[in-house]
């Protein structure tokens, strides 16, 4: 059968080497025993190994030419091809369980969307692996202080253990893409619950972000009561990249107080 078209819309750049294939395939080979989530199969270069490993294997495509290309080339996945948006499925329906794990590589349009439908399922997904745009997988996997640190390593950095595995180069893609991919894991830790009201914790983080350049004491006024005596505290000095999630925590507790104290 001829070669899926790859369509700049849907963000396709199609991995051609087998052995970072295989590698991205072995980031999850202690999950067997859980349903695995392939976002984006495309011709199914991941998808090959992952069944060759033995997983519970569902495959979500949107594109229609991958989903004929998938059906004759892979007749084991027979009732395993989701045609449809990964970011509009109800995941938990999808696997029929009440754990599972994500896997792909993923459209680069879409990876942060990607992320943050992760975290909607964050208590059913316990393992999400596979490549991003390199600038992307750093920016997830940052520490405080580094440059690159910003929302998405808050959030996800409170519910899941991440490592930056490695990176791969643009001409190993049809076509290659204009950036270098990273593969990453991201692992569930222990955490059933953060310490704070986390509705308040996620506003924190993305209207501090917001305006990173900033001190917390400017980007958070608002959310504060009108001359809060809370502002001139040495964390409210400080810019976003430089907190951990635990002083994020504590600033949402700060913030939650002083809030109760003026109501």
């Amino acid at each position: 059968m001829r070669q899926v078209r790859a369509k700049k819309a849907l963000g396709q750049h199609f991995l051609t080497d087998l052995s970072v294939a295989e590698r991205i395939a072995l980031t999850v080979s202690e999950y067997k025993n859980l349903p695995l989530i392939e976002v984006g199969p495309g011709m199914g270069v991941l998808t090959q190994f992952l069944l060759q490993n033995g997983h519970d294997l569902k495959v979500v495509e949107l594109d229609t030419e991958s989903v004929n290309y998938l059906n004759q080339c892979y007749p084991q996945l027979d009732g395993r091809i989701i045609e449809a948006d990964f970011l509009k499925l109800d995941l938990a329906q999808v696997t029929g369980q009440p754990q599972f794990v994500v896997i792909g590589n993923y459209p680069y349009n879409i990876s942060s969307q990607i992320l943050f439908k992760v975290l909607d399922y964050k208590d059913q997904v316990v393992c999400c692996s596979g490549m991003f745009q390199r600038e992307v997988a750093q920016r997830i996997a940052a520490p405080p202080g580094s440059k690159t640190y910003g929302i998405l390593s808050v959030l996800l950095q409170a519910w899941y253990d991440i490592e930056y595995l490695f990176t791969v180069d643009e001409h190993v893609f049809n076509p290659p893409p204009k950036v270098k991919s990273g593969v990453i894991k991201l692992v569930r830790n222990e955490v059933k619950q953060l310490d704070c009201n986390e509705r308040l914790f996620k506003t924190i983080v993305k209207t501090s972000f917001g305006q990173r350049r900033k001190t917390l004491r400017n980007s958070l006024r608002s959310l504060l009561p009108k001359d809060s005596p809370a502002l001139e505290r040495d964390i409210f000095r400080q810019r976003p990249e430089q907190l951990s999630v635990s002083d994020f925590i504590n600033l949402t507790n700060i913030v939650t107080a002083e809030n109760n104290k003026s109501s």
